[in-house]
């Protein structure tokens, strides 16, 4: 098995199985075998990482082991981590071999009033490795918290969101027909997922990612703004900036970035879209 990589999530990882794989696949944007099968749940089971980070302090709260797992089946117009989409892009990593690196922090993660977070690409690809992280995770105390989409959702059942303490879930459009355009999947499951997590109490942060052009329309925004008023376990909602981080990744990767010309948006723009959101009651950050 592969060391797990801590550095930054802005740098390109690419495993030579993913890069085979992609190869015989000849369309990057595609989804490939290796992304879609359900990998059963095996004793010390594998699973593909992209990196990991520790001592982020911007993936819920305080001080955070952020694991980045690849494989996704979206294909945002802004994603900065296009190197996760294919899952076998990530180098194979057990259970057992995680949980080493994870403990190696566990008492400032506690100190801190931190844990550790899953995100991606899209966790749920890796159900089975993602929540078996999670269990054991809860067995040392640590508070859990998974960065998602919602896209694949129904492959939750109500005890894996009950091992979940947190959700940063994405929401990326409230118009169906924009969320398509920005991600290439259906908003529904996104919907219905975090109504399923709302029924069931579980903690949520809503985020959503602000694009001029794009994202950013009057009646688009309050759409959104409207669904998470109507949700009983939203904490806060973040309104993430639009950057170009993620653009050199899709250079190297020799995919034109759709967005190259676009700038981040401006004060004004985003306190409007702020405003939106707390007019409907809303903890904005």
């Amino acid at each position: 098995m592969s060391e797990p990589r801590t550095g930054s999530r802005y740098e390109l990882h690419l495993a030579r199985k993913g890069v085979v794989e992609s190869k015989a696949a000849q369309d990057y944007f595609a989804l490939h075998p290796g992304d879609v099968e359900e990998v059963k749940d095996e004793d010390d089971l594998v699973g593909y990482v992209h990196s990991y980070e520790v001592g982020s302090t911007v993936d819920g709260p305080g001080l955070r082991f952020v694991g980045f797992l690849s494989g996704c089946f979206l294909r945002c117009q802004y994603c900065h981590n296009p190197d996760t989409w294919h899952k076998h892009n990530g180098h194979p990593v057990t259970v057992s071999r995680a949980m080493q690196q994870i403990g190696k922090y566990v008492k400032v993660l506690k100190i801190s009033k931190g844990g550790v977070t899953l995100s991606g690409g899209e966790p749920m690809v890796q159900r089975p490795f993602l929540m078996r992280i999670f269990r054991r995770c809860k067995e040392l105390g640590l508070h859990t918290c998974l960065d998602t989409s919602g896209r694949l959702g129904d492959r939750m059942t109500d005890d894996d969101l009950m091992n979940i303490d947190l959700h940063l879930l994405d929401i990326k459009s409230g118009d169906p027909v924009i969320y398509e355009q920005i991600t290439h999947q259906p908003l529904q499951p996104t919907l219905d997922y975090a109504q399923r997590l709302s029924a069931l109490g579980r903690p949520m942060w809503i985020r959503y990612v602000l694009v001029p052009g794009l994202s950013d329309g009057v009646d688009n925004v309050q759409k959104v703004a409207d669904f998470c008023a109507g949700l009983t376990s939203v904490e806060r909602v973040e309104i993430l900036r639009f950057h170009q981080m993620g653009s050199a990744k899709w250079d190297k990767l020799g995919l034109e970035y759709p967005l190259k010309d676009v700038e981040p948006p401006d004060p004004e723009l985003t306190e409007r879209v702020r405003g939106q959101f707390r007019s409907r009651g809303l903890t904005v950050y």
